[in-house]
């Protein structure tokens, strides 16, 4: 039985390799923002998520440190049993400072925070009506629920109208920007789609959180939709904050569910107590250093505007996606680059649909004009 299964294994990732979907990780020397070091080649980095350039910053480095030689490397437990510690409290405290949360609850990974938030807040008596380009937590999440589980086209409000007067009282999930095509739903109509319904709003604003809105608020913030006009929002700290982990943030009385029933944070080591330290340190600067968003924002208007006759999916943040529809033309895109001496990973399926195979352009606030004009130039030279 052992050597059939190893068979069968074998075949899916030679399949996987004939379609040129196999993926193979990539193991970075060192990481300086803009610049990637790879078997002792530089490159300019055009894929990663670190949107503010927080993950290199002094002040969140240093705090790291500190946290370390204070708390000690990990939380050595569950946060319900010994894991923890008064700087868990002091980051929770902070976020719901920042976001205007009630409360808010920790976890190891938005995977993780967004499988809580779907299998732990509904049951058999809920509808769960999602995003058709929902991150794959997001799906993952619906499927192991044990509600009701429908799709609607991406950001098509009439046909979610449709099924919420279909499902009225359903949870309606989106994202704030979504992963792979780098656009934002309009969170008002959806909002009020929902509140004519009796319906409730889940967001993941994992992309959005300390790039859109005042001090980095977030999505929600920069349309100027209500806290409370949200039942529960997900965001992590490994994308513009640089740093690792996630949370959940909610009333109360949400949270205070998520914290007895959700698995996912009741059985699992709570986060390392230095790297709470370093959140900590990296919401104040991205909070205070307002000139990170307004580079940020500067460096995509420019690249907009000089890739403005590439075929560019339709986007206003960090994300800009160029689809190439073949997993094999991506992939020798993604090599001519290299070789150009930028590195930019061929995004393919099952991440993004079938056909739609990109280039996952990915700006920063430590991107020089030169960097972007260079990207560019190779762009166009090599399609």
């Amino acid at each position: 039985m052992q050597t059939l299964k190893l068979q069968r294994l074998k075949q899916a990732l030679d399949a996987r390799a004939e379609q040129h979907l196999l993926r193979t990780p990539q193991t970075l020397q060192q990481y300086n923002g803009r610049v990637v070091t790879v078997a002792d080649n530089d490159y300019l980095n055009f894929c990663g998520n670190d949107y503010l350039g927080l993950a290199t910053a002094p002040q969140v480095l240093q705090a790291y440190a500190d946290g370390a030689l204070k708390y000690g490397a990990g939380s050595t437990g569950s946060p319900l049993v010994t894991g923890q510690h008064d700087v868990h409290q002091q980051l929770s405290e902070q976020l719901c400072e920042w976001l205007g949360a009630e409360r808010v609850l920790l976890f190891s990974s938005g995977f993780a925070a967004n499988h809580a938030m779907l299998t732990t807040l509904c049951d058999k008596h809920d509808t769960l009506l999602l995003d058709k380009l929902s991150h794959a937590s997001l799906i993952d999440g619906a499927l192991h629920s044990s509600a009701l589980f429908k799709r609607f086209a991406h950001n098509d409000y009439a046909g979610l109208s449709t099924l919420l007067q279909r499902h009225a009282g359903a949870m309606v999930v989106t994202e704030g920007v979504f992963s792979m095509d780098g656009d934002s739903p309009d969170l008002n109509t959806v909002s009020n789609l929902c509140q004519k319904n009796g319906a409730m709003l889940l967001l993941d604003d994992a992309h959005g959180l300390g790039v859109f809105g005042t001090e980095g608020r977030g999505t929600a913030a920069e349309q100027g939709v209500r806290r409370a006009e949200v039942f529960c929002t997900m965001a992590n700290f490994g994308k513009a904050l640089g740093v690792g982990g996630a949370f959940v943030a909610g009333s109360k009385t949400v949270i205070d569910y998520l914290e007895q029933f959700g698995r996912h944070y009741v059985y699992s080591t709570a986060l390392s107590p230095a790297l709470c330290a370093a959140v900590i340190a990296s919401i104040h600067l991205c909070r205070a250093d307002n000139w990170r968003r307004d580079k940020l924002h500067c460096n995509i208007s420019l690249f907009r505007r000089l890739a403005s006759d590439l075929p560019l999916l339709a986007s206003s943040s960090a994300i800009q996606g160029l689809v190439l529809g073949s997993s094999e033309k991506a992939l020798a895109l993604s090599q001519k680059l290299k070789t150009a001496g930028i590195w930019l990973s061929a995004i393919r399926p099952p991440t993004v649909p079938q056909g739609s195979a990109r280039l996952r352009i990915t700006l920063s606030a430590q991107h020089e004009e030169a960097d972007i004009k260079l990207l560019v130039q190779t762009l166009r030279q090599s399609l």
